[in-house]
């Protein structure tokens, strides 16, 4: 029996198509942070955190500071101006930003963290188990987070950024859990995790190791959009004067300038940067967001730089949502219509 080299090439370990499969495993761990939209979305998303952690540090001025520059344009002194008081405007997005960012992480996690617990359980276990966690699920899916935490604050004297996080996180799970508890139900009968329940696995050893590496994408997905909720929700208590106006973040700066006629007075620098701040805060989080779901789905990872090639010999190139359709080649004229076509040119 004579074996092609080809064959041996194949068996060696390290070599052939056996080192295939790890080369593209390594390929596959960066292929999220290769993403462009998601490398773009980390960056700037690094960048607030930083801010929040040193922004109290290296802001020029006191936030609360009055000076005599009152409503003075954007200038080497003062970057993004000054307010009615003249508080600097640069030093209070600075300050801002670590308030903004605290609520956001708190609120993400302890939201995802639930919505995990809940979920995965409810789907994993059902039976009684499951319309318990799915009634609660219903429930908490019908609470009004914002009317909630208005009654809240309005209650609660000092009501700082701790509470109106845990007031979001606890009111932003459900959604999270119902998804989580749909793809947990048709991950529950696949083969692998037959294969582990009938190997005597434990519960939560099935759950850790084998069906939550499954969910990652959307539990990551989950966590971005309960962060965007939350930290909208945080500059929209603070632009109606709802929480301490003492304590700044980008609403509360909202807030002072549309009490003092900011637009009126023509200051568009007093409202302009905390809107940019806003902005892009925003845009990083769906940056990362498009990324997971490029990372997830290869048809959206490939969309529009799939090639094919016709008939013809023309490239074409394939696009999302767009289903190419070839023309028909001409079909061949018969030979008596033939005839018939040539004479009555002759003629």
């Amino acid at each position: 029996m004579t074996i092609s080299p080809s064959s041996i090439e194949q068996v060696i370990p390290g070599q052939g198509a056996m080192a295939q499969p790890s080369a593209r495993a390594r390929r596959r761990r960066f292929r999220f942070v290769a993403n462009a939209k998601a490398a773009t979305g980390l960056v700037l998303l690094g960048g607030y955190a930083l801010l929040a952690v040193i922004g109290p540090w290296i802001a020029p001025y006191d936030p609360d500071a009055r000076g005599a520059d009152v409503l003075q344009a954007p200038s080497t002194r003062h970057w993004f101006g000054t307010t009615h008081l003249g508080q600097d405007i640069f030093s209070q997005i600075l300050v801002g930003t670590r308030s903004v960012m605290v609520v956001g992480l708190i609120a993400g996690v302890l939201a995802t963290v639930l919505s995990i617990l809940i979920g995965v359980t409810a789907g994993y276990l059902g039976g009684a188990a499951d319309e318990g966690l799915s009634a609660l699920s219903n429930v908490f899916l019908v609470i009004p987070a914002l009317p909630l935490i208005i009654i809240v604050t309005s209650l609660v004297d000092r009501a700082g950024d701790p509470l109106v996080a845990l007031i979001i996180g606890l009111t932003s799970w459900a959604w999270g859990a119902r998804v989580l508890r749909a793809q947990t139900l048709s991950l529950r009968r696949r083969d692998y995790i037959e294969a582990a329940r009938a190997n005597g696995e434990r519960t939560w050893r099935i759950i850790g190791f084998e069906i939550l590496p499954n969910l990652t994408a959307i539990i990551a997905s989950g966590f971005v959009g309960t962060v965007i909720f939350a930290v909208m929700s945080e500059i929209t208590l603070a632009f109606i004067g709802i929480s301490s106006v003492s304590s700044w973040n980008w609403g509360t700066i909202l807030f002072w300038a549309q009490g003092q006629q900011a637009l009126a007075q023509g200051a568009w620098w007093w409202f302009v940067p905390a809107g940019l701040a806003i902005a892009l805060l925003g845009t990083a989080l769906a940056l990362i967001n498009f990324g997971i779901d490029e990372f997830v789905s290869p048809r959206l990872r490939t969309g529009g730089r799939t090639r094919i090639r016709t008939t013809d010999g023309r490239t074409v190139r394939m696009r999302v949502g767009f289903t190419p359709v070839l023309a028909p080649a001409a079909a061949p004229v018969p030979m008596q219509k033939a005839e018939n076509i040539r004479e009555d040119a002759n003629s």
